[in-house]
């Protein structure tokens, strides 16, 4: 292995609308939830079917695909990396929050 790398890819569908920012210097980022979906069969044999919600956050040109074609319910693929930040709330409360950064986009089709 040459080195080790940070890759996520999904394919999932969205949960919400993007909620596109846009910045005081013009650029826009998007972001949303992307559900995927798991299974397997519990003790008794029974297939037990899972959701996982991953926060999806656009920046730089795709911004534009995502603002003008992607949409709640929409299935799609993504390439991304995934990060962690933190900050502090106005009570001083520490929060954290994972999300892939995506660097690739491929939309597979309607709900």
């Amino acid at each position: 292995m040459n080195a080790l790398r940070n890759k996520v890819q999904l394919i999932g569908r969205l949960g919400q609308e993007p909620e596109i920012v846009t910045f005081n210097d013009g650029n826009k980022m998007a972001k949303f939830s992307l559900a995927t979906d798991d299974s397997y069969k519990d003790k008794e044999g029974q297939k037990v079917e899972r959701a996982y919600w991953h926060n999806i956050v656009v920046k730089g040109g795709l911004v534009t695909v995502v603002e003008s074609y992607v949409k709640k319910g929409q299935e799609i693929a993504i390439e991304g990396k995934l990060t962690n930040r933190m900050w502090e709330t106005e009570a001083g409360e520490k929060r954290y929050i994972t999300e892939v950064i995506v660097n690739e986009l491929l939309m597979l089709g309607n709900k």
